[in-house]
């Protein structure tokens, strides 16, 4: 919609209303502040949606692979032929046997509920970039070494060096009944995986020391699972699962985690349906404040139709004005919502430091930190659902006042 010089100059004028219409302009300048903090609203709350699910996939993927291959009773005995065909399967990456087990641990009296993890050379080496301290590289077989969480090792006050006695209930059988088995093992290595479950009970340790630990001999319990596409391993991973069907199922990381993914896809839309109505309702303010502004400019706007101004000019100074509103305030509520999430941790620990609560309990929100992950898809719908609500808002004043009739309106002037 190209404007006329007229057109433009009488528009602007319209959008700073002189001294007799201050109200009018508070009800604009409302109706724009509205809109800003309803799109900051919404780009902020998708991204941290966005964020929620891409890290706790990402943490959750990198740990346990994009599918596990589990055996019925948990012990696998032909793993060594299934994993050689799990790794001929097309779209697979990589395949890798696996151990895992809730076992107990302790340490100096404290006794913790933990999950040991037999992982191999490879797998262990991949928690380099989750390492706080210590040296992955010690964890070799029959060293009795281990790397734990970063949370277990702070519940259970270890450091490096200290030594955990991991339990076995299975232990060996004497004539006064089964003798737990317990078997020390010196920390290694402390890691942070991110999700709070994991820091809280992982103890990593070598396939080897894993089957030692829980008398397993050469069997292990599971096959982990790397794909092309973690979107589509279920399609990629089913022929295996026919073939394999009756010996070991096939999980993947849909299935393992439904109830949370799930949870968050809902959410994720019912924030967005919500946070629409702030949007909704600031095109509303927008609409009553060009009403009001129509019905104030009802006899210029009579002299302008008399002095040669067409209706379809009427019309665009009207929808100008009112679209002017909306657009500015979109703009502003964009670069609002990215400058709150590029300091939305900053954000959380003063408001923390200000009322001494901890608003972000790892425990309860799995991640150790806010996450957000900004999506440009829905940004440009975000904007686009703004701007045109804006839009449709200033037809109807603008289609009234197109319509005024100069003659009733200056009858008696």
């Amino acid at each position: 919609m190209i404007l006329s010089p007229f057109e433009w100059t009488i528009a602007k004028r319209y959008m700073l209303p002189g001294r007799g219409e201050a109200f009018i302009a508070m009800v604009a300048g409302i109706s724009l502040v509205a809109v800003m903090l309803g799109v900051a609203a919404l780009v902020i709350v998708m991204s941290v949606m966005n964020g929620f699910r891409a890290e706790l996939l990402d943490k959750i993927v990198g740990l346990n692979g994009h599918a596990v291959i589990q055996a019925y009773g948990g012990r696998m005995d032909d793993w060594q032929n299934v994993l050689e065909d799990v790794r001929k399967t097309p779209g697979v990456t990589s395949a890798s046997p696996l151990i895992e087990q809730p076992l107990l641990g302790s340490y100096e009296g404290r006794v913790e509920a933990v999950l040991v993890r037999g992982s191999t050379r490879d797998s262990i080496n991949e928690l380099k970039e989750k390492k706080l301290l210590g040296n992955l590289g010690l964890l070799q077989p029959g060293a009795n070494r281990v790397a734990i969480g970063s949370r277990l090792a702070q519940n259970m006050g270890i450091r490096i060096g200290d030594v955990i006695t991991i339990i076995n209930p299975q232990g060996r059988t004497t004539p006064f009944g089964t003798v737990p088995r317990e078997i020390g093992y010196e920390v290694a290595a402390i890691f942070e995986i991110g999700i709070y479950d994991y820091d809280n009970a992982y103890v990593v340790m070598p396939i080897e020391d894993a089957q030692t630990l829980m008398l397993m001999g050469n069997t292990i319990g599971m096959i982990e699972v790397m794909t092309e596409d973690p979107d589509t391993v279920g399609e990629t991973l089913a022929p295996l699962g026919q073939k394999l069907a009756g010996r070991a199922v096939v999980n993947d990381w849909k299935t393992i985690n439904a109830s949370l993914f799930e949870a968050l896809a809902v959410e994720r839309v019912a924030m967005f349906v919500v946070l629409s109505i702030i949007v909704l309702v600031a095109v509303f303010n927008i609409l009553s404040s060009l009403i009001m502004l129509v019905r104030a400019k009802t006899r210029d706007i009579a002299i302008m139709r008399t002095m040669g101004a067409t209706r379809r000019s009427i019309l665009k100074i009207f929808v100008t004005a009112g679209f002017l509103i909306g657009a500015l305030g979109t703009g502003a509520g964009l670069l609002l919502g990215f400058v709150a999430l590029e300091f939305r941790q900053s954000a959380v620990r003063l408001v923390e430091l200000l009322t001494g609560q901890e608003l972000w309990d790892p425990s309860i929100r799995f991640l150790s930190e806010l996450p957000a992950r900004t999506d440009p898809a829905e940004v440009m719908i975000i904007t686009g659902m703004a701007l045109v609500l804006s839009f449709l808002a200033t037809l109807y004043p603008a289609l009234k006042a197109a319509s005024t009739d100069p003659v009733q309106v200056l009858r008696y002037e």
